[in-house]
């Protein structure tokens, strides 16, 4: 078990390495997209769409859910690229 002030190896964090129940990713990243939010009459809610992905978008009754539902959809695009060996950083 860690001591306090004992930090985890690149290596170890690397791998997703876990101490004290909490787990590390170096390689988290943070991306920011615009997103197309527009009223649609005919489903009586807002469609939104994230251009910078293609075929990525989503819908909801509210703002806020239509949102929601983007930030979901623009995590699921992203996975899937990842998982085919795409290139994520031109994003």
């Amino acid at each position: 078990m860690a001591r306090p002030g004992q930090g985890l190896t690149r290596r170890a964090a690397s791998a997703g390495a876990t101490a004290f129940g909490l787990s590390y990713d170096e390689a988290m990243t943070t991306r920011d997209f615009k997103v197309f939010l527009e009223p649609d009459a005919d489903y009586g809610g807002y469609v939104v769409v994230c251009p910078s992905i293609p075929g990525c978008y989503s819908q909801g009754k509210t703002v806020p859910e239509a949102l929601a539902n983007i930030r979901e959809a623009i995590d699921l695009c992203i996975e899937d690229m990842e998982s085919r060996g795409e290139l994520i950083s031109a994003l």
